[in-house]
């Protein structure tokens, strides 16, 4: 067997350091999420029978919705991306080995985060339009299965998409998105990190829609989605996956559909 170098040492530490770090977070995440199921399982739902008296959401309802929509993208995508940052921090640590990377791969945690952010701010709006037109629940349910079927056909065409292939490409390859997008420097992780962001944004949105359909705050279907995600991003079948997902979707959207007519 040959020595173990110092670096190797290093790479190793980092590489648990990383780990234990993203499992805290997304560890975190999920008690929250669980949390907040809990405190909504506590509630009187009796007014989804009463959809007409359903109140306005005011500016601090919006920020609480806000809140809970980015924790949860929190929870859900970062187990996906975390082979990608452990490149990033081992690559980080390679190319200056008396800089800690800690430092950069947390800019491109924070990064790719962002862009979810981003997303959460999109998602929040989409659901106070559905809560104010009343094509959703209390519950955050949704009560049209017009709209839930729809949003299946669509999240099932997407799987099959141009537009989900490339940015699923990117997703796949952590070695291949570091070496074409490396940028050196913290505000270079940043950026890099809301670079893969956006192509993860642009990878699962539609499947994060579906959310409306079973359940805003649904944590089997939020597991599922993410279990999904991850399995389609990290196993040597991944694309597979994805397709018979949106098979799945597909006969699923016309189900519903056909049932609503």
């Amino acid at each position: 067997m040959p020595p173990v170098t110092t670096l190797e040492t290093v790479l190793r530490r980092d590489r648990v350091v990383v780990t234990t770090g993203l499992v805290v977070v997304v560890a975190l995440g999920w008690v929250y999420l669980l949390y907040l199921a809990r405190g909504m399982s506590g509630m009187d739902m009796s007014a989804d029978m009463a959809m007409p008296q359903m109140q306005a959401w005011g500016a601090v309802d919006l920020a609480l919705l806000f809140v809970m929509w980015a924790v949860m993208m929190v929870a859900m995508m970062v187990p996906s991306a975390s082979p990608l940052i452990l490149v990033v921090a081992a690559a980080n640590r390679k190319r200056s080995e008396r800089n800690d990377p800690l430092a950069p791969t947390g800019l491109f945690l924070a990064g790719y985060l962002l862009a979810w952010t981003a997303f959460s701010a999109v998602a929040t709006v989409a659901q106070w339009g559905l809560h104010t037109t009343a094509l959703l629940s209390p519950a955050m349910v949704g009560t049209s299965p017009v709209l839930g079927g729809l949003l299946l056909l669509s999240a099932g065409i997407f799987q099959f998409s141009s537009l989900k292939q490339v940015c699923l490409t990117h997703c796949r390859s952590p070695l291949g998105f570091v070496m074409g997008h490396w940028r050196e420097g913290r505000f270079g992780a940043l950026r890099m990190g809301l670079e893969h962001g956006l192509y993860c944004v642009g990878c699962c949105w539609v499947l994060m829609a579906l959310l409306f359909v079973a359940g805003v705050m649904n944590l089997l279907w939020v597991a599922v989605i993410s279990l999904f995600v991850l399995a389609e991003k990290v196993l040597p079948k991944g694309e597979l996956v994805g397709r018979l997902g949106g098979t799945v979707l597909l006969v699923a959207g016309v189900v519903v559909l056909t049932a609503a007519v």
